[in-house]
């Protein structure tokens, strides 16, 4: 577990209000806290969808648990003033030096092929948000290549706040996002065998590694059992459905036997 060593400040205008943090790795994380307005939920969401995406290889920014230890909040003003509590927190990788994905930039990115898989993961959790905010979607200069990353996992399963019975609502629903960032890929990018290497990936996941994910999510942000059996209930039943949630991101891509004309450009 990574732990907090230095307080850098605020980061963005988000509703969740995440805040910069230097942890014991020497790294600088995006922390969203326990208080932030949207509740604990968007911290069970992020830890989720990073743990998800482990298992995926999925082109997300490094993230887990950080801890805020109480000694460390009471020495720093800005930290108590926010009422920042200590415990557990989620952490992401600081990306420096990014720009935000649009028409322009996209053809650079070098790993477009995975975002079949960022695809297939907003699908599978109902995060509409990924395309909603444009600011989820980010390219970065990495060597002599430019990589994307998707970032900001908050509002899974539409809204963040998550109930059992939203969760058994939507755990059925299959809903295409085609807009902005997704379009483009699916009209120009991405081959069926992209989404085939993911759907693959994904129907290879245990229920025992499902059961794992959840039972990982700190006790402090999730109490109850309901709620942590009713979504695991979820992914299992989403992993079950791959092929009906895939099926309809495939007939919009114009030509799915197109694969070696467009690797030159990935």
């Amino acid at each position: 577990m990574l732990i907090a060593v230095e307080y850098l400040g605020t980061i963005g205008v988000g509703v969740t209000s995440p805040r910069l943090f230097r942890a014991n790795d020497g790294n600088v994380y995006v922390v969203k806290l326990q208080n932030n307005r949207l509740g604990q939920k968007v911290l069970v969401n992020e830890l989720l969808a990073c743990q998800f995406a482990g298992l995926l290889d999925l082109c997300f920014p490094e993230g887990g648990i950080i801890c805020l230890e109480k000694p460390f909040i009471e020495k720093n003003k800005r930290l108590k003033a926010a009422r920042v509590q200590a415990g557990c927190h989620f952490a992401s990788r600081y990306l420096s030096s990014v720009e935000y994905v649009d028409r322009r930039n996209l053809g650079r990115a070098v790993n477009k092929a995975q975002m079949a898989g960022i695809m297939l993961f907003d699908h599978i959790f109902h995060n509409v948000d990924r395309t909603w905010n444009r600011k989820n979607l980010l390219l970065r200069r990495e060597s002599n290549a430019y990589r994307l990353y998707a970032i900001d996992n908050s509002h899974l399963f539409r809204r963040g706040r998550w109930t059992v019975e939203s969760l058994t609502k939507l755990a059925g629903r299959i809903r295409v996002n085609k807009r902005r960032t997704f379009g483009w890929l699916l009209k120009h990018y991405l081959s069926k065998a992209d989404f085939d290497f993911y759907i693959s990936r994904v129907k290879a996941i245990t229920d025992h590694q499902l059961c794992c994910l959840v039972a990982r999510i700190p006790q402090e942000w999730l109490p109850e059992r309901r709620e942590r059996e009713a979504l695991t209930d979820y992914l299992i039943k989403r992993r079950d459905m791959i092929d009906r949630i895939a099926a309809p991101l495939l007939q919009l891509i114009p030509d799915v036997d197109r694969a070696a004309k467009i690797d030159q450009n990935k």
